[in-house]
């Protein structure tokens, strides 16, 4: 079978991965990375619970094939985001505002809130639903999540930048 070579930076850390190439990246994350923050939710892209960041674009990774994701991509995954300020808030915002529940749809929900906050201040009052529209989550109601996010967008570090 055919495979493709990728030099991915994956959190900051570097990867060679050698995969099929219509081989899921979310099978190479977790089971080939053991990256397994990354959930999979529906296996169809209706759910959000496998969101991760390629090249600072949101992404579902149980629809991308890991042959398009290029060579020399940056590739974000929700463990990724404790290394860095705004993760980390948005990991105390969701516990502190009880919205993490069940854990199926939290890491897809953090990625998109941190992929929306790292954009600047918020500029439309839907701008949290419209930024999670792709998430599901069965648990919450979306409320605390979106409470979450609010409260971290009022405590954004100011260390954050565009290209954090």
């Amino acid at each position: 079978m055919n495979k493709v070579t990728r030099n991915w930076m994956i959190n900051g850390t570097p990867h060679r991965v050698e995969t099929p190439p219509l081989r899921r990246l979310l099978d190479v994350l977790r089971e080939d990375l053991r990256l397994t923050g990354t959930k999979e939710g529906c296996g169809e892209g209706e759910c959000g619970a496998c969101t991760v960041m390629v090249d600072d674009e949101v992404v579902l990774a149980c629809l991308l094939p890991a042959g398009q994701v290029p060579d020399g991509a940056e590739i974000t995954t929700v463990e990724g985001l404790e290394k860095t300020p705004g993760g980390r808030l948005l990991q105390e915002a969701y516990a502190e505002k009880g919205a993490a529940q069940c854990g199926i749809c939290i890491p897809g929900m953090i990625v998109s809130s941190y992929a929306l906050l790292r954009r600047g201040p918020l500029q439309a009052p839907d701008a949290i639903r419209t930024a999670h529209a792709g998430n599901i989550c069965r648990c919450t109601g979306y409320k605390k999540i979106i409470a979450a996010v609010e409260w971290a967008a009022e405590r954004w570090p100011e260390t954050v930048t565009p290209t954090e």
